[in-house]
C-alpha cells in the first residue's frame, strides 16, 4: 500500500535536513528570471529546454531521456523535493476532479500512476455508494481511467506499482503510449482529462490543449496541476535557492542524476505564470477557467469545461 502523507515526510525529513546543510552555501543562481517562451508554436524552430534553447524536434526526444532516466526514483524523489506536499496537491487535484462512477477519464502524462490511482479510487467508492442506494440488482459500472504517457519507462513504473499494490485488478485501468500533443483517442470520448506536472515538458502546450479539448466531450472538464509562480511576497529567494542549490544535489544523491533535476528546476522557471497560462486556457476554446494557487503558489490546479 502507499504510504500516507505523514509516514512518507517523516521518512523524507532527514534526507532533506542532511542534503540542505551540505547545499545551502552561498552560490550564484542561474537566471531564475529566464523569459518564458511559448513552447514551439506557429513557424518557430527554437524551443525552451530548462534554460536552453534548443531544436524544437529535439525536445521530445530530450524530454523522453530525462524521464527515462527518473522514472525509477521518479516518486520518490517527489516525496523529497516536496517533503510529500506532493500527495496533497493531488489530491486536491482529484477532490476538484470529483469522479464518479462509470465516467471515462484521461490521466495524460502520468505514467507512475499517482493521480490515476487516486481517481479510480473515488470511483469505486461511488460505485459502491451507487449500488448501495439502488433498488436495481444491475452492477453499476465502474468506468475506465486511461493512462496516458508518451515515455514507455514510466509506463512500466507505473504498471509494477499497480501490480504490487493489486489496484486495477478488476479493471478500470488502461496503460497506453502516447504523446499529448497527438493523443490516440477519439473525438468527444472523455468525460474529463487531467495533466500533473506534464504540460510544461511538452513542446508544443497549444497543441497539448487543443488536443484534451477535442478528446472531452461537451460538459467535460480539465484540470492541469503544474508548478507556477509564488503568489506570497518574500518566498522568492528562500525558493529559488532551495530550488537550484538543493533539488538537483538531492537528484545527484538519490538518483544519481543530478542533469535531470536541474532540468526539472529550470523548466518551472520558464514556465508561464497564473495568468498567461489560464489566458492559453482560453484561447484554447475551454470555458469558466480558472485556477486556484496551492502552497502559496508553488503550484496551481487550472480548470476548464467545454461547453
Amino acid at each position: 500500500m502507499a504510504l500516507p502523507y505523514c509516514q512518507a515526510y517523516g521518512r523524507c525529513i532527514s534526507t532533506l535536513t542532511a542534503v540542505a546543510r551540505s547545499c545551502l552555501s552561498p552560490v550564484v543562481l542561474l537566471a531564475a528570471d529566464a523569459p518564458y517562451r511559448l513552447y514551439s508554436t506557429g513557424n518557430k524552430q527554437t524551443v525552451s529546454f530548462g534554460f536552453q534553447e534548443i531544436k524544437a524536434d529535439e525536445k521530445s526526444e530530450r524530454v523522453g531521456q530525462v524521464f527515462s532516466s527518473v522514472a525509477s526514483s521518479y516518486d520518490t524523489m517527489n516525496d523529497l523535493m516536496s517533503g510529500g506536499l506532493h500527495r496533497l496537491w493531488k489530491d486536491r487535484l482529484v477532490t476538484r476532479l470529483q469522479p464518479f462512477a462509470g465516467m471515462r477519464h484521461l490521466d495524460v502524462a502520468g505514467g507512475t500512476g499517482d493521480v490515476a490511482f487516486r481517481i479510480l479510487r473515488e470511483m469505486r467508492e461511488d460505485q459502491i455508494r451507487q449500488q448501495k442506494e439502488s433498488d436495481s440488482p444491475t452492477l453499476v459500472q465502474l468506468g475506465r481511467v486511461h493512462v496516458c504517457d508518451i515515455n514507455p519507462d514510466m509506463l512500466q513504473e507505473g504498471q509494477r506499482k499497480a501490480q504490487k499494490q493489486q489496484i486495477g485488478e478488476e479493471g478500470g485501468l488502461a496503460w497506453v503510449v502516447g504523446d499529448a500533443e497527438q493523443l490516440p483517442f477519439q473525438d468527444g470520448s472523455m468525460d474529463a482529462y487531467t495533466i500533473a506536472f506534464g504540460i510544461r515538458n511538452v513542446t508544443n502546450i497549444d497543441a497539448a490543449l487543443a488536443e484534451a479539448f477535442r478528446v472531452l466531450k461537451k460538459g467535460g472538464a480539465f484540470h492541469c496541476l503544474e508548478f507556477s509562480q509564488l503568489a506570497l511576497p518574500g518566498l522568492r529567494e528562500l525558493y529559488d535557492a532551495y530550488s537550484f542549490q538543493v533539488i538537483p544535489q538531492i537528484g545527484r544523491i538519490v538518483a544519481n542524476d543530478e542533469a535531470s533535476y536541474q532540468y526539472l528546476v529550470e523548466s518551472i522557471r520558464r514556465f508561464p505564470d497564473q495568468n498567461t497560462f489560464a489566458a492559453l486556457i482560453r484561447d484554447a476554446k475551454f470555458s469558466g477557467v480558472s485556477y486556484e494557487n496551492l502552497s502559496g503558489g508553488i503550484c496551481a490546479i487550472h480548470s476548464g469545461f467545454k461547453l
